[in-house]
C-alpha cells in the first residue's frame, strides 16, 4: 500500500511537471509566433501620429494617413477677423512615404511587444506630403487677409507730448494687418508639410511689423530721461532771491532724435541770457550813498555780477541730462561783494574826483581816508568815473608809457591801465592840482596810504569813482577863484585884442561852483570890459573903464600852490573805457 502512495505521488510530480512544461511551451510558441508578427505589424499600444496602429502593418497605416490627409484643412488664426483655412484637397496634397511607414516597424524590438503594449508608444512621421504649389499661391492671393483693403499698415510706438501732471506717456504702436506675404507663404508651407491643423499668423511672424515696438529698449529708456528731465528742477540761489528752473520750462527745450534724449542748446542759452538781464548787475548804473551824505548815481563801469552765458548753458544741460534736482549759484564770469541792494556791498574803495578825496571801507569800516591827485584835466588825462574791480595788485611794478618808465611800489590798476598807486615824487594831495598838474589818469597817493588800501583789498574789491560837484576842498575853491581873479586883472585896457582874454575869464568863472564865484571879487571889472568889448566890435567908443580892482577880496583866496614838480616818468596813461558787456583785459606793467 505504502508502495502504490509513493508511486502515485511520483506520478502526480510527474504530471504537474508534464502541465507546466506544456504550458511555457505554449506561451514560448505565442510569445515567439507574436515576435513574429510584430516584424511585419506595430506593436499594441503605438500609436503614429496620434493614429493607433498597433497591430497594423504598412500598407494598412498608409491607408489610414492617406484617409487622414485626403480630410486636411489649415486653420488660419489671424491678428483680427475671424480665422480662414486652406483645403488639403484644393491643393491636391497627397502623401509621399518613401517607406517610412515600414522602417518604423523595422525599427521597433518585436520581442519587446509585451513592453509595448504595456508602456506604449508614440511615433511620428516627418509626414512628407506632395501637392500643387501654383494653386496654394492662387489660394494665398485670395484669403480675405492678403486683401490690401483689409491690410492697416503698422504705425511706430513713440513718446507723447508733455502734460503738466502726468509727463510723458508711451504713445503704443498699432501693429496694423499688413501681412508679409513672403514669411506667411514660407510659415503655410511648413504648416501643410508637417499637416498642422493650426498656424497662427501673429506667432509665425506673418505680419510687417513696426519698426518700434511697444517694448523698444531705447523708446522705453528716453521716455524714462524725458520724465526725469521734467521731474527735476534747477534752483538758482542769489542769496536773498531763489529762482526756480521746472519741468514747465524744462520741456520746451526737449526733443527725441533717433530715440535719444536731445536738448535745445539754442533755447537754454536763450534762458541763461534772459536769467542774466534779470540779475546782471555788471556794467549797470549804481545808486551810491556817498560820505558826504548825498546820493550820486554812477554809470559806466564793469563791476557787479555777470553769469557767464557759455558755461552756465553748459552746466544747465549737463545738470538736465543728469535728471537730478540741484541748487545752486549760476557759472559766473564775474562776482561782487553781494546780491543784496547794493551789489558793491560795503566793502569798497569810494574816490569822489571832485573832492580829490578818497575813502577805503572794508565790512562797513573805514580803514583809511586820504586825498589824492587824479587824472590831468588840461592835457586831457581825466579819471574815468564808474563803478569798477579790482583787476589785480602787485608791487614793484614800472608804469611805461611813451618816454617814461615809472616805478612804484604798489600798483593796483581797476580800469585798464588806470589804477591807484604810491607817488612818492609828490610833496602835496588833493586841492586842484589834478586840473594842470595832474597825473596821466592814475590815482596818485601818499605812500602810507598806498601801502595800507594794497595791505587791504583783493582781486575784485569794488572801486566807486564818482564826481560831485560842491564837495571841493576850501583850498581848490580859493585857488579856482584867485585863477579867474588874476585872469580878469590881466585885461588891463580894453582892446580889439583883449578879446581872448575876457572869454577866458567868462568861461573860467562860469565853471566855478557858487562859493567859488563868492571869492570872485573883481567881476564888476569882468561884465564892464565885456561892454567896452561889446562896443569897439560895434564902432562905439568905449566907455571910460573902471581901473581893475586891487582890493583884496572881503575872504582873501588861499596862497596859491605852487606847480607840483613832475617826474620824468609818470604813471602810463589811462586807456579807453572796455566796451559794453567786455570786462577789461588785465595787463600787468612790466615790473
Amino acid at each position: 500500500m505504502k508502495k502504490n502512495k509513493k508511486e502515485k505521488k511520483k506520478y502526480a510530480k510527474k504530471q504537474i511537471g508534464f502541465g507546466i512544461l506544456l504550458g511555457v511551451t505554449v506561451l514560448a510558441g505565442i510569445y515567439i509566433g507574436m515576435a513574429v508578427f510584430f516584424q511585419t505589424h506595430f506593436c499594441f499600444g503605438t500609436t503614429v501620429d496620434g493614429i493607433p496602429v498597433g497591430g497594423l502593418n504598412a500598407a494598412r497605416v498608409e491607408q489610414l494617413i492617406k484617409g487622414e490627409i485626403d480630410s486636411y484643412r489649415l486653420k488660419l488664426l489671424k491678428r483680427e477677423g475671424e480665422p480662414e483655412e486652406i483645403s488639403g484637397a484644393d491643393i491636391s496634397i497627397r502623401p509621399v512615404f518613401d517607406g517610412e511607414v515600414a522602417g518604423l516597424i523595422e525599427e521597433q524590438n518585436a520581442f519587446a511587444w509585451i513592453a509595448a503594449a504595456f508602456q506604449g508608444r508614440e511615433l511620428a512621421l516627418a509626414r512628407v506630403v506632395e501637392f500643387d504649389g501654383d494653386a496654394l499661391d492662387k489660394i494665398i492671393d485670395s484669403l480675405e487677409c492678403m486683401d490690401a483693403a483689409n491690410q492697416r499698415m503698422p504705425v511706430n510706438a513713440g513718446c507723447s507730448g508733455y502734460e503738466k501732471g502726468a509727463g510723458y506717456t508711451l504713445i503704443p504702436a498699432d501693429y496694423g494687418t499688413t501681412v508679409a506675404r513672403g514669411a506667411f507663404r514660407k510659415a503655410v508651407l511648413e504648416a501643410i508639410s508637417t499637416l498642422e491643423d493650426e498656424l497662427d499668423l501673429d506667432a509665425a511672424g506673418c505680419y510687417v511689423e513696426p519698426k518700434i515696438g511697444d517694448d523698444n529698449p531705447k523708446l522705453l529708456k528716453v521716455l524714462e530721461d524725458l520724465n526725469r528731465c521734467v521731474g527735476m528742477t534747477v534752483t538758482y540761489d542769489f542769496d536773498e532771491k531763489k529762482e526756480v528752473l521746472d519741468g514747465e520750462t524744462i520741456n520746451e527745450w526737449l526733443n527725441v532724435v533717433d530715440l535719444e534724449l536731445a536738448v535745445d542748446e539754442e533755447a537754454v542759452s536763450a534762458y541763461v541770457k534772459q536769467l542774466g538781464k534779470k540779475y546782471n548787475t555788471a556794467y549797470q548804473s549804481k545808486t551810491f550813498e556817498t560820505s558826504y551824505g548825498e546820493t550820486v548815481t554812477i554809470s559806466g563801469g564793469f563791476y557787479g555780477w555777470r553769469i557767464d552765458n557759455g558755461q552756465e548753458t553748459q552746466q544747465l544741460i549737463a545738470d538736465l541730462r543728469a535728471g537730478e534736482s540741484v541748487e545752486r549759484e549760476p557759472v559766473y564770469m564775474q562776482t561782487a561783494n553781494s546780491h543784496g541792494e547794493t551789489d558793491y556791498g560795503d566793502s569798497y574803495v569810494e574816490i569822489n574826483l571832485t573832492a580829490q578825496h578818497l575813502f577805503l571801507y572794508k565790512d562797513g569800516e573805514l580803514v583809511v581816508e586820504s586825498d589824492f591827485v587824479s587824472g590831468c584835466v588840461a592835457k586831457g588825462h581825466s579819471t574815468p568815473t564808474g563803478a569798477f574791480g579790482l583787476t589785480y595788485k602787485t608791487t614793484d611794478a614800472v608804469l611805461r608809457g611813451p618816454g617814461y618808465a615809472t616805478p612804484v611800489k604798489y600798483w593796483m590798476p581797476f580800469n585798464g591801465d588806470v589804477g591807484m598807486h604810491d607817488a612818492t615824487w609828490r610833496r602835496s594831495f588833493g586841492g586842484n592840482i589834478y586840473k594842470r598838474n595832474g597825473s596821466h589818469g592814475c590815482i596818485n597817493l601818499p605812500f602810507d596810504v598806498a601801502e595800507k588800501i594794497y595791505g587791504n583789498i583783493d582781486k575784485g574789491f569794488a572801486v566807486l569813482v564818482y564826481t560831485l560837484p560842491g564837495t571841493e576842498s576850501a583850498a581848490a575853491v580859493q585857488q579856482d577863484a584867485a585863477e579867474v581873479v588874476n585872469l580878469i586883472n590881466s585885461i588891463g585896457t580894453v582892446t580889439l585884442e583883449s578879446e581872448t582874454a575876457i572869454v577866458s575869464a567868462r568861461n573860467l568863472y562860469d565853471a566855478l561852483s557858487a562859493t567859488a564865484k563868492g571869492y570872485v571879487t573883481n567881476y564888476d571889472t569882468l561884465v564892464a570890459a565885456e561892454a567896452a568889448l561889446a562896443a569897439l566890435k560895434g564902432g562905439q567908443p568905449p566907455a571910460e573903464q573902471p581901473p581893475a580892482e586891487q582890493q583884496p577880496a572881503e575872504q582873501p583866496p588861499a596862497e596859491q600852490q605852487p606847480a607840483e614838480p613832475q617826474p620824468p616818468a609818470e604813471q602810463q596813461p589811462a586807456e579807453p573805457q572796455p566796451p559794453a558787456e567786455q570786462p577789461p583785459a588785465e595787463g600787468q606793467p612790466t615790473q
